[in-house]
């Protein structure tokens, strides 16, 4: 699961938990929208679904996140 999820552009990270019942895929915010996550989810799961056997269902989280710190002196 995690390489189907590293396949696709923008991902910087990819993790299977859960006994390989969900992964976790983190993106570059600064090249995927929230839009675009949307769709990215969509279509690791429809590739997981097409590549892989698999009991029950996989859950596909992407993650997109964008931080921003100051300081006050």
């Amino acid at each position: 699961m995690e390489n189907i999820a590293y396949s696709f552009s923008g991902v910087q990270k990819a993790y299977a938990i859960q006994a390989g019942r969900e992964v976790r895929v983190m993106v570059d915010s600064g090249k995927i929208s929230d839009e675009e996550a949307v769709l990215l989810a969509r279509d690791i799961a429809h590739k997981i679904e097409e590549e892989m056997k698999f009991p029950g269902v996989i859950k596909v989280t992407v993650i997109r996140e964008t931080r921003a710190v100051e300081y006050a002196k």
